[in-house]
């Protein structure tokens, strides 16, 4: 009996400006939603891992560094680590040039290269595919880690691209529905025919 008492309030929503009750909270919208965009965040994330497995690849051949397959396959895997991961798969490669005994000169190259990976991904490569799997802003990409690194410094960077995918997910489908409503369109009015 109690719980049918309560049934009235669960999974509805009330706007603060209304005395009326809205629609129902739909979950599997959200949860659909949600998933959708965290989905396309993950295959975007897939091919950066890809686009960088190959360019270390590539590099890790020109330079010569022994296991340059390997190296590459594990620069491509560490790419899912924010922050570290660049760092963790310029590791092996480093450690790999100094027991082969290669000089200073090579190991600048492998910082030289790493350099330049690192800035084509984070400057080209993730805001890319963000736009293109989630229709991200090529401006949120970049602004969103640097401020929510400001404001919650490791979880920030850690969670801004999840959390950007799913932002613009729910910004895009209610402008969906607002054009598929027809709330915003103004037509102009009917004129008699004058010829």
């Amino acid at each position: 009996m109690q719980a049918s008492r309560l049934q009235p309030f669960v999974g509805f929503c009330a706007n603060p400006h209304s005395s009326r009750i809205q629609s129902p909270v739909n979950a599997r919208y959200h949860f659909d939603l949600t998933f959708g965009a965290l989905k396309r965040w993950f295959i975007a994330q897939c091919y950066d891992s890809l686009a960088v497995g190959v360019l270390w690849l590539i590099a890790l051949l020109i330079l010569r560094v022994p296991l340059a397959p390997f190296w590459a396959f594990l620069a491509a895997a560490f790419q899912f680590i924010p922050n570290f991961g660049p760092i963790l798969g310029l590791i092996g490669p480093a450690i790999s040039l100094a027991i082969k005994g290669a000089g200073w000169d090579k190991l600048i190259w492998l910082g030289l290269t790493y350099a330049v990976i690192v800035v084509i991904d984070g400057l080209i490569l993730q805001p890319y595919l963000m736009k293109r799997q989630n229709r991200v802003p090529f401006w949120a990409s970049l602004l969103a880690p640097l401020v929510l690194g400001f404001i919650i410094p490791f979880w920030g960077v850690l969670l801004a691209p999840a959390l950007l995918a799913v932002i613009y997910a729910y910004r895009g489908k209610k402008k969906e529905e607002r054009l598929n409503s027809g709330e915003g369109i103004v037509l102009p009015p009917d004129r008699p025919n004058r010829f």
